[in-house]
């Protein structure tokens, strides 16, 4: 369920706002567009929204900024206090949580989005969760995921060639280390559990795949 990287965020989450910045160099492509992407995702939300790892709350504002009704999971206690002390999010309840086991909201979500998580999940748990969130949408409801994914697995591993060439050796690892998804994998995952998709590259790294039931 993804919480084998709970620790990575313990150390990151002060750093965190800074690196989808751009201030750090090694990630600079990864979260280039970065509000862009937010601002898409919230456009494309409907009006009650569950944000799973949500992190230091940033799709969370964009979100609230837009009179959407969000239901923020976030399973770091670091993240979650980094969040609550904007003063834009002050009123918010963050949910401690991940993308499998959650306490539900107590109304109806026609939307569940994410940001840079979906990979914390091996396939199988992608596949669990897929399925979990059609059962727990109206019809028409609408899943909305941004994350670094890959058109292969050729293309996957010249990115961390790439890294290694270029003296990125945190970005290489991380690479290597968590699940990121192959499109197809995700297209096909997405259509045996009832949904179409449509998929939008962000930039080399990025893609924001948008799955109605």
């Amino acid at each position: 369920m993804g919480r084998e990287f709970l620790h990575v965020f313990t150390d990151w989450a002060s750093e965190y706002d800074s690196s989808i910045q751009g201030h750090d160099k090694e990630y600079a492509e990864v979260f280039r567009n970065y509000p862009t992407i937010l601002k898409i995702i919230a456009d494309k939300a409907g009006n009650s929204v569950i944000e799973f790892g949500s992190g230091t709350g940033n799709l969370t504002k964009e979100l609230i900024l837009k009179n959407k009704q969000v239901y923020p999971v976030e399973p770091s206690p670091e993240m979650r206090e980094i969040a609550n002390n904007k003063p834009e999010l002050q009123h918010i309840t963050f949910i401690d949580g991940d993308m499998e086991h959650f306490p539900k909201p107590n109304f109806i979500i026609d939307t569940i989005v994410s940001t840079f998580v979906f990979h914390h999940l091996n396939g199988d748990e992608k596949q669990r969760v897929i399925q979990q969130y059609y059962d727990l949408l109206p019809p028409g409801g609408k899943i909305i995921f941004g994350d670094t994914m890959f058109l292969s697995e050729a293309s996957h591993f010249k990115k961390i060639n790439t890294a290694l060439e270029e003296n990125k050796l945190n970005l290489a690892k991380d690479l290597q280390r968590e699940y990121y998804p192959l499109i197809p994998d995700i297209e096909t995952y997405f259509t045996n559990a009832g949904f179409t998709t449509r998929f939008i590259q962000m930039n080399s790294y990025v893609w924001i795949v948008e799955a109605q039931k």
